[in-house]
């Protein structure tokens, strides 16, 4: 239905992690990552998907997976939303894959690194559906750019994490500061925090992430009943 990598949980999926890899990447990107997430749930399925090959401008045109195309290096570059808006389609086809086969969407979490990342937060922000919680990983928020971006549900019902590296050389540190306060303004609960990492993961990162998805998966964002 969807090219992804996907792991299935020892017992019956009861919750859906989609996690989205970064420019040049594949979705084995962050496979090996999950036991290094200490995350106690044996019901959870993560889904990595793979981005299309396409012409990557900024990389003198080379077909690469990517999740849209990037033509300017500098921070204040315009992005590529109609590119971004495809790829959150397809996140919203594995979403609703999800639905139909009987997890409920305050049980689904988007995750996404750089590219992948602001993906994820895209489609997050414009989801009809209630879902636990959008993890964001070293990206940027293009929202501010898209003057047809409509917040799919209340903000305050979309929890938001944002982890950025404070020496990352790809993504400058500010963009996750202004992604953070760009979301924080539209209402959005946004939680934020700081490693001390080039453009990357770190393992205490990888714990930091577990837990997240830990309190999502068991707090009342998961028991949250449909509006």
């Amino acid at each position: 239905m969807f090219d992804a990598v996907v792991v299935e949980p020892i017992q019956p999926a009861d919750s859906a992690v989609i996690w989205l890899h970064g420019l040049g990447a594949s979705g084995h990107d962050f496979e090996p990552t999950l036991p290094l997430l200490g995350l106690d749930s044996q019901a959870t399925r993560f889904i990595f998907p793979h981005a299309p090959q396409i012409p990557v401008t900024v990389n003198g045109g080379m077909v690469m997976p990517a999740w849209y195309d990037i033509e300017h290096m500098d921070i204040n570059r315009t992005i590529d939303v109609r590119g971004i808006a495809q790829s959150a389609d397809r996140v919203d086809a594995i979403v609703q894959a999800q639905i139909d086969v009987g997890i409920d969407p305050n049980r689904i979490i988007l995750v996404g690194f750089s590219q992948g990342g602001a993906v994820a937060l895209y489609a997050g922000v414009r989801s009809k559906e209630p879902l636990a919680g959008v993890l964001a990983l070293s990206t940027y928020w293009v929202g501010d750019q898209d003057s047809t971006l409509s917040p799919g549900r209340n903000p305050d019902a979309l929890p938001i994490e944002i982890h950025h590296g404070t020496l990352d050389p790809v993504v400058p540190y500010v963009l996750g500061e202004q992604a953070r306060d760009s979301l924080s303004a539209l209402g959005y609960p946004v939680s934020f925090q700081a490693f001390a990492m080039p453009h990357s993961v770190v393992p205490e990162q990888l714990r930091a992430i577990g837990q997240w998805m830990a309190l999502r998966l068991n707090s009342d964002s998961s028991t949250r009943s449909k509006e």
